[in-house]
């Protein structure tokens, strides 16, 4: 069955991308293209359309998650993997919010790449361990809290993310100042946030990648 797949590797470090070529053969897959920067990544999705897309985040010209986006106008069928590093929670959000395939680390044996592989082919979706661990500890929580503000508290919210002031918020959406400090005290209370003055703002630029979802 593995040698009837299609895989692209795109990953621009040479040795990792040969290494990780190499593995794929020695484990029984042998339909495979490669590209070292999201430019070439996303050319060979829509000319090869592969089965699987096995995507570096930080790439010269595209992210990964760029070419995952403009990639799945053309192949609808491919299944994506981003394969890196990154432990981090926003590009974890980027991942749940793009509904991404499969998400694993680069520090990970090639098993479970073979797993995430044959999970997607069965219509799964897979991430790592340490993926689901960060997202139910620290992103789902966040999520929940978001889901209980209204339509102009998460626009209030937006803005303050973009480092608005409250008179600048009132003069962008056309409410008085005195409103928009009532939305920000239920935000806050939402939230679970300290009364602070500045609690609200650094919460919000401490979180824009999770706040961009909602």
């Amino acid at each position: 069955m593995k040698k009837n797949i299609k895989v692209l590797v795109a990953d621009d470090h040479p040795m990792l991308l040969k290494g990780l070529l190499q593995e794929f053969q020695e484990n029984g897959y042998h339909t495979l293209l490669e590209a070292t920067n999201g430019a070439i990544a996303l050319e060979l999705l829509q000319t090869e359309k592969p089965d699987i897309a096995i995507l570096d985040i930080e790439m010269p010209l595209l992210t990964g998650f760029e070419v995952i986006d403009k990639g799945r106008t053309t192949a609808t069928n491919t299944k994506f993997i981003i394969l890196t590093s990154h432990k981090e929670k926003a590009f974890i959000i980027k991942a749940k919010h793009l509904k991404i395939d499969g998400y694993l680390l680069k520090d990970e044996p090639f098993s479970e790449m073979d797993n995430c592989i044959q999970s997607l082919l069965e219509g799964k979706k897979y991430f790592s361990k340490t993926f689901e661990s960060i997202f139910e500890e620290h992103v789902a929580p966040e999520l929940t809290k978001l889901n209980f503000l209204s339509p102009s508290e998460r626009t209030i919210l937006r803005l303050v993310a973009q480092n608005k002031s409250s008179k600048e918020i009132g003069e962008i959406i056309n409410i008085s100042y005195r409103t928009v400090q009532k939305h920000r005290t239920n935000i806050i209370a939402k939230l679970d946030l300290d009364t602070a003055p500045d609690a609200l703002l650094l919460w919000a630029q401490a979180n824009k990648a999770l706040i961009s979802t909602i």
